[in-house]
Order: C-alpha cells, then sequence, then structure tokens
C-alpha cells in the first residue's frame, strides 16, 4: 500500500484513528518533501540484506540503527509511552523511521501549523528533518516493527514544543522560507 497523507481534523477521538477531514484532504508526498521531509517505499521482507537500504545508509551516514517492537506486550508502559510518543517535539537530529512490519502514524506540521498525519506501512521509510514539530502514535491495530537510524551515536533527547529558540528550529524556519 502506497504511504498517504492528509490534512487532520481536530476531534479528541482516540489518537490512533484516521482523523482525516469531511471530505478528505489529501496531501501528495511532494507536498511533504517541500517540508523537508522524505520518504522511500523499500522491500521490508529483505531489510537484513537490502542492497537498497544498504546504499541509502552508506550515502545518508546511517552507522548506527535498532529495531523496536511497539505493541502492548512488548513494549513496558505501552499506553504512557504512547502518550509521551504523541506529545508535540522536536529533534536536534533527523529522525529516521522504517517499518519493517505493521502499521503508525507520524504527525507533522506544515507551513501555516496545521496538522499533516502521515500513514505509515510495511516497507515505508521516512526522514523528518531536524527542527521540525512532530509526534508519532500507532493506528488501530496497535502494532509495528520499526528501524530506528541515525548518524553516529543515537540521541534519544525530545524537546517538547514550545523549542523555538533552539537554533535547530531556527535553521528549520529558515530552509522552510528559503523553499
Amino acid at each position: 500500500m502506497e504511504s498517504q497523507a492528509w490534512y487532520m481534523d481536530t476531534s479528541d477521538d482516540d489518537q490512533r484513528k484516521p482523523h482525516k477531514l469531511d471530505p478528505n484532504s489529501p496531501v501528495p508526498l511532494e507536498d511533504l518533501q517541500k517540508l523537508g521531509v522524505f520518504h522511500r517505499k523499500l522491500n521490508a521482507d529483505i531489510y537484513e540484506a537490502d542492497p537498497e537500504l544498504e546504499k541509502i545508509r552508506k550515502e545518508q551516514g546511517y552507522s548506527y540503527m535498532d529495531i523496536i517492537t511497539i505493541h502492548k506486550d512488548t513494549l513496558p508502559n505501552y499506553e504512557e509511552k504512547l502518550k509521551m510518543f504523541f506529545e508535540e517535539h522536536l529533534h536536534m537530529d533527523d529522525e529516521i523511521r522504517y517499518i519493517l512490519e505493521g502499521q503508525a502514524y507520524f504527525d507533522i506540521r506544515d507551513r501555516e501549523d496545521r496538522w499533516i498525519r502521515i500513514s505509515m506501512s510495511k516497507g515505508d521509510l521516512i526522514t523528518l528533518p531536524a527542527g521540525i514539530y512532530h509526534r508519532f502514535t500507532m493506528d488501530e491495530t496497535n502494532y509495528t516493527k520499526a528501524m530506528r537510524l541515525f548518524v553516529g551515536e543515537p540521541v534519544w533527547k525530545a524537546h517538547n514544543r514550545p523549542a523555538d529558540d533552539f537554533d535547530i528550529r531556527k535553521k528549520y524556519l529558515a530552509f522552510l522560507q528559503a523553499s
């Protein structure tokens, strides 16, 4: 299934629901690129020996990798972790995730501060640029297995919004201005 993105409604309903506007307002993947978000589709069945993934890792300098399974039976304090992942935040480094199994959502802010939901499923590799406000949640299946990639040592620190004083946020806003 091709990755999809759409503008979100403002409902307080369960965060794991799709939250599409009525009528739906899709966001083309090209529009995500203008926000610095890049998406690729890979063959997750061969991720351990995938030459395409290896090429991406080499080109981008993704030297660190681990795999996380997000499910109530595998992640301690599952519900608390989900709430934490869903807090709007930014990172000092790019966030790179590759979905190996299952499904999930990344939500990002557009130029007007509106939420865009990106539906992720098996084979989707996404790069969120450092300094972009975003959040993560599961969908209603409550299961995903994802590879986390980093340049160098992993940095797990999230800076919850407001974090506008960080240089990385200013750098991201300057990128938006220039594009």
